[in-house]
C-alpha cells in the first residue's frame, strides 16, 4: 500500500480499477483548510494524463509494472517482434503499444517490456542510440556558427536537427527521450 502523501515521481498504484503513474505531484499546505496533494497521473494501459486531487491520508495499492529487457527482431505490417533473450520466444507487440521515440531503434536494439499481470502495455528504447546518418545537406568550410542546426534523416528513418559540421555517413548519439542530438559517437 503507497499512501497519497508518500507519493513520489514514477510511482505506480491502483485506482478504480486502473493502474495509475506518477508523473509530478505537489504537496499543498493552503493557508484555510487541510493540506492536499495535487498529482499529474497517467493511465499506463490507456496512457491518458490527468491532474487529480488526493487527501494524503489516502491509500492505494501498489501495482508493480514489470519491466523486462528484449531485443527487438523485425516488424510485420503492424505487428512488431520482439524475442525473449532467455527462451528466444518470439512475442508479437502491436504499434499502438509502441512509444514516438520507437522511430530511434533499429533491428537488434536491447528495450525494456513493459507489461503489468502479463498484459503488454508499452515498449521504452534505450535513452541512448548511436546511429548513422543517411541523408543530410553537404556542411562547409567556416559553419562554426554556434546553436545552428540542420535537419538530418537517420538510418531508422527518424529526422532530427544536427549541428553544420555533421556529414552523411557519420554516426551520431541521439537521446530518445528528447529527441536531441547529443554528439558524434
Amino acid at each position: 500500500m503507497v499512501s497519497a502523501g508518500d507519493f513520489r515521481n514514477g510511482v505506480t498504484f491502483e485506482m478504480d480499477g486502473n493502474v495509475l503513474q506518477i508523473i509530478e505531484f505537489q504537496h499543498v499546505k493552503p493557508g484555510k483548510g487541510a493540506a492536499f496533494v495535487r498529482a499529474k497521473v497517467r493511465n499506463v494501459i490507456t496512457g491518458s494524463v490527468v491532474e487529480r486531487t488526493f487527501n494524503p491520508s489516502d491509500k492505494f495499492p501498489t501495482a508493480f509494472v514489470e519491466r523486462k529487457d528484449m531485443e527487438y527482431s523485425y516488424n510485420d505490417g503492424d505487428l512488431y517482434y520482439f524475442m525473449d533473450p532467455e527462451s528466444y520466444e518470439l512475442i508479437p507487440i502491436g504499434k499502438s503499444e509502441l512509444s514516438d521515440n520507437f522511430k530511434f531503434v533499429k533491428e537488434n536494439m536491447v528495450c525494456k517490456i513493459l507489461s503489468y499481470k502479463g498484459n503488454v502495455f508499452g515498449v521504452e528504447p534505450p535513452n541512448f542510440v548511436e546511429l548513422q546518418v543517411t541523408k543530410t545537406d553537404p556542411g562547409f568550410k567556416g559553419d562554426t556558427a554556434t546553436n545552428t542546426t540542420k535537419p538530418a534523416t537517420l538510418e531508422t528513418g527518424a529526422e532530427v536537427k544536427v549541428p553544420l559540421f555533421i556529414d552523411e555517413g557519420e554516426m551520431i548519439q541521439i537521446d530518445t527521450r528528447t529527441g536531441e542530438y547529443m554528439g558524434r559517437a
